[in-house]
């Protein structure tokens, strides 16, 4: 069984409690998550914070620094672990008992993947590479950032990969993960997710309004021009579905 490492905050135990509550059976692991709103920025490390600015257009904030960090400990503990793969899984989405199986059967479908992501919050533009043998259609998405990192399968290769290819923070960490392109990891995404976002969710832990973080319109054009890029980038990866 895939063993699920899922990212929590030691003042959130209720989150633990509501995923441990909806494992049903599954190999649940907790994952101390970094508390970014505990760290001072000047204290912040492995952060090019004018390159987001630059292809993000705005500024970070700390909890995306947080969540970054903890999905990086998070790959650390798959690689640790020595299973073949896992899942990584954060505390606001629902677990279910037929999570692993069908994860496993998707990993087996496309032997080349190394990292499948689970759950999304647009997959606009699907183009689908298979189907596992439990049912669950995989390909690449024409049209992005899909959004989510809550719920993905990596093997233990990929995440070693990820962990160095994604070392430095220049973009949140959702958007960086789905970047197969620049990270040399195959990545794909399922076409309907295999969990579900939890109630909780809506009382985010990361930040509720971005618009104190940005810019004049007028000073993001690096961020047209990067994201431009991306987007011609990301249409070639998926039609390529290799």
């Amino acid at each position: 069984m895939l063993p699920v490492f899922v990212i929590n905050l030691k003042r959130s135990p209720e989150r633990w409690a509501a995923i441990k509550d909806s494992a049903a059976g599954l190999s649940v692991h907790r994952v101390e998550a970094v508390d970014g709103r505990e760290i001072p920025r000047q204290q912040w490390i492995d952060v090019d914070q004018d390159r987001f600015r630059r292809n993000h257009g705005r500024r970070i904030v700390a909890g995306e620094y947080g969540c970054y960090r903890s999905h990086l400990a998070a790959l650390e503990q798959v690689v640790e672990d020595g299973c073949p793969a896992a899942i990584i899984a954060e505390d606001d989405v629902r677990l279910n008992a037929e999570l692993a199986d069908r994860a496993m059967a998707l990993l087996d479908a496309a032997p080349e993947a190394g990292l499948i992501k689970l759950i999304n919050h647009r997959t606009q533009g699907f183009m689908q590479k298979g189907v596992s043998s439990l049912g669950d259609a995989f390909g690449r998405c024409l049209h992005g950032p899909q959004g989510s990192a809550a719920c993905y399968a990596v093997t233990r290769e990929a995440a070693a990969k990820l962990h160095s290819s994604l070392a430095t923070m220049w973009l949140p960490w959702d958007v960086a993960l789905e970047r197969g392109w620049h990270t040399g990891v195959r990545t794909f995404t399922v076409r309907r997710p295999l969990v579900e976002l939890a109630e909780h969710r809506a009382n985010t832990t990361i930040c509720k309004d971005y618009a104190d973080t940005k810019p004049p319109f007028w000073q993001r054009s690096s961020t047209a021009m990067f994201r431009a890029g991306d987007y011609v980038n990301r249409v070639g990866y998926a039609i390529n579905a290799s």
